[in-house]
């Protein structure tokens, strides 16, 4: 028997989408990722499919888990909205950095990936709509982390980033 995968009607696509949200806060990120695919198969720009998508693959990070990480980092890059390329890929960053010391790599290893989602975080911050502090509040869970773990502050002969005044955007 051959299998091949079906393509759902453009008219469940709403309802495709609440069941992978569902999924994802049943801590099921392999079956919300499938729904999410389905979606994207009949419409490639569906924006809330993306970001679930996104964040399923990020819910599956682990020690080596390249694959997925770059792939959340290319959807998150598809969402529309400024704010929220900045802000879940900020996330993508912050959930493989965390993953990454979770499995025991040294945070010197690490530090790199806390850095990008700061930047990230420190542009969404900037771009946020009035009354929304999910930027300030990943930038905080962030520096607690860092400050929690051994090396984790700046040390001396090491160089301090002004994430306010040295900004630099991304690739787009």
């Amino acid at each position: 028997m051959e299998y091949e995968i079906k393509r759902i009607h453009p008219a469940g696509i709403d309802a495709a989408v609440g069941k992978a949200d569902k999924y994802r806060e049943l801590n099921q990120p392999a079956e919300a990722e499938s729904i999410c695919r389905d979606v994207l198969a009949v419409d490639p720009e569906q924006q809330l499919g993306l970001r679930i998508l996104g964040l399923a693959l990020s819910d599956q990070f682990g020690p080596s888990t390249g694959a997925r990480f770059a792939e959340a980092q290319q959807v998150f890059a598809r969402l529309r909205d400024p704010y929220e390329r900045a802000f879940y890929g900020g996330l993508a960053y912050e959930r493989q950095a965390k993953a990454q010391l979770a499995a025991g790599i040294p945070l010197a290893s690490v530090r790199a990936l806390f850095d990008q989602a700061l930047a990230r975080y420190a542009e969404a911050e900037r771009l946020r709509p009035a009354d929304n502090d999910d930027a300030i509040l990943r930038w905080n869970s962030c520096v607690r982390v860092l400050q929690a773990t051994p090396g984790g502050t700046v040390g001396e002969g090491e160089t301090k980033l002004d994430w306010e005044g040295d900004f630099v955007p991304h690739e787009r």
